[in-house]
């Protein structure tokens, strides 16, 4: 693993964690689920291996409204952390907004570009993907079939 190593905390500093090596995925997500999780039009998501993030502050709540989807925030302040999958075995994602320096992400596609704000405009051009970005395990189903 390189010596790369990111820090983040949530909104009132309950929470923090370092993430350590280069994240596998960086991808900006227009998912309607995603949106109403994190309250913003679109999030973007750092993807790590587990073993690459490390709690070094406080134990965040976490939420499933979707079998297989466990998402985790701050239950002092409500800062959104981080999702799992079950589909994506060994996957784990950090919203952009937790980072201590966001600046330093780029995002490689856009995923669930269909479900897009129509308001919401890019002019890069990153691939835009109109589901999941990353290959999931097909056996747990596409999570909108499991609501």
């Amino acid at each position: 693993m390189d010596g790369r190593i990111e820090t983040g905390a949530c909104f009132c500093g309950a929470i923090a964690a370092e993430m350590r090596g280069e994240p596998f995925w960086v991808c900006t997500d227009h998912d309607d689920d995603c949106r109403r999780a994190i309250g913003s039009p679109l999030t973007v998501w750092v993807g790590y291996r587990p073993h690459q993030v490390r709690l070094t502050r406080g134990r965040p709540k976490e939420f499933s409204k979707t079998k297989g989807i466990v998402r985790t925030f701050c239950g002092d302040c409500g800062s959104s952390i981080a999702y799992r999958d079950e589909g994506l075995s060994n996957e784990i994602y950090v919203t952009i907004g937790f980072f201590d320096h966001p600046e330093r992400f780029s995002p490689q596609a856009h995923a669930y570009w269909r479900l897009r704000l129509p308001w919401v405009e890019f002019s890069d051009d990153l691939p835009r993907i109109d589901t999941y970005s990353r290959p999931r395990d097909p056996a747990f189903g596409n999570p909108a079939d499991r609501k």
